[in-house]
């Protein structure tokens, strides 16, 4: 009998500083009515909606997505692993997850916000393929995400 290895899965990050206390950047990231639409890219992203919560732990969201002219939609659920630090958006059929991890720094003035998505590997050319065209692409998302966030933070607070 041949044991099967199973792939370690694809890791895409980015990380950067934003100018502004950690609770604030977490607290746009966690907030799927207001703040979170508001740092997806809009070239990417065409719609978030909220189907259950909206604000961190138990969120249901529905995300339309249009790359290369390819639609899709996909449902994820939102829990914080650690409240107020880590959150994770996770898809219903739990391939994909994607983290948003918030570390204080400059002595609490600003945050090192990192974004994580990990997926499941192909393998071959397809895998090769698949990190090569996901890796550009998730870096250019994330560097949009990464920049939106720090303007929306940059906003008086209500």
């Amino acid at each position: 009998m041949v044991a099967m290895t199973t792939a370690p899965p694809l890791r895409f990050t980015a990380s950067t500083t934003i100018p502004a206390p950690p609770a604030r950047a977490y607290g746009i990231i966690a907030d799927y009515h207001q703040g979170h639409p508001r740092i997806v890219p809009p070239k990417y992203f065409t719609g978030l909606i909220v189907e259950e919560g909206g604000i961190g732990a138990g969120t249901v969201i529905r995300v339309q997505m249009r790359v290369l002219g390819i639609r899709q939609e996909f449902r994820a659920r939102i829990t914080e692993p650690e409240p107020g630090r880590l959150l994770v958006e996770t898809s219903d059929d739990g391939q994909i997850t994607t983290s948003f991890l918030v570390e204080p720094h400059a002595n609490g003035t600003a945050c090192e916000v990192t974004l994580t998505t990990e997926m499941p590997r192909r393998r071959g050319l397809a895998g090769f393929l698949q990190r090569q065209f996901l890796g550009w692409l998730l870096r250019r998302m994330f560097a949009e995400e990464l920049r939106l966030l720090a303007e929306v933070c940059r906003e008086p607070t209500p």
